[in-house]
């Protein structure tokens, strides 16, 4: 079923349909050795903040559940479900969205990065996988100047900084994402609780800063900032592969 207030975006090649009981997102294949749009940025998303300037963005505390499957659990990319502050702001390929200067990341999902990927900033949390995940931040903290300073001579002493600076709970999920499972992300401004198939598997007080949008998404892209201070990030060859939502349920 369709959900009011849910936006479509897709780049080319990408799609976003209506199901009977939900939507199917679908990114294409990459042609290995063709340089082409095929190995450009892939995406296809819902979210209910297009068009909106950060500060109103429509969640300060959701319940959502919705049941769930990906054609692979390998894809190469992201894809998840859940709650962020679009920290990135710059919204690559897409119009009508407002300009939005990078912000730290506030976000609470499931969340699926390939073995490209490393976001963490903590040395004792899972960076890539599938994941239920939060990150908190706020404006401004005393260590950002340091990180700052520190970022063109170490990065791998600023990426301790930030560690310092963003806060981070979560989870590796031992979950076959290629059957239908159901999932649930409870977020109030004092605790995030996720639970699969009605089992608690995470319950955390490390909550979100709001507002928040809602996003599902699948892409092709990654980004690391390993502990040893490397940073890469780019798009990735791969085959067709999509994700099935339906059953959506979303409440204040």
């Amino acid at each position: 079923m369709k959900k009011e207030g849910l936006f479509s975006r897709n780049t080319k090649g990408a799609s976003v349909l209506t199901t009977d009981k939900g939507y199917r997102l679908a990114i294409p294949a990459s042609i290995a050795g063709i340089k082409s749009q095929y190995q450009s940025y892939r995406l296809a998303q819902l979210d209910d903040y297009t068009g909106l300037t950060r500060r109103k963005f429509p969640h300060h505390s959701l319940t959502l559940s919705l049941r769930a499957r990906a054609s692979s659990d390998s894809i190469t990319g992201t894809w998840g479900f859940g709650l962020w502050n679009d920290p990135f702001g710059f919204s690559p390929g897409f119009g009508g969205n407002p300009f939005r200067l990078p912000a730290l990341p506030n976000a609470a999902w499931f969340f699926y990065a390939s073995p490209e990927s490393h976001l963490s900033f903590h040395h004792d949390k899972p960076a890539q996988g599938f994941l239920a995940q939060v990150f908190r931040s706020t404006s401004y903290h005393p260590m950002l100047l340091p990180a700052g300073l520190t970022f063109p001579f170490s990065r791998k002493t600023a990426r301790r900084l930030l560690g310092r600076v963003i806060e981070e709970d979560g989870i590796r999920l031992d979950v076959d994402v290629t059957q239908w499972h159901g999932y649930r992300l409870e977020w109030s401004p004092t605790r995030v609780l996720f639970e699969v198939d009605n089992v608690k598997v995470l319950g955390t007080i490390v909550s979100p800063r709001g507002p928040l949008g809602l996003v599902i998404w699948i892409d092709n892209q990654y980004a690391a900032f390993t502990p040893e201070g490397k940073i890469t990030f780019g798009v990735l060859e791969g085959k067709e592969e999509r994700i099935e939502i339906e059953e959506i349920n979303i409440s204040s």
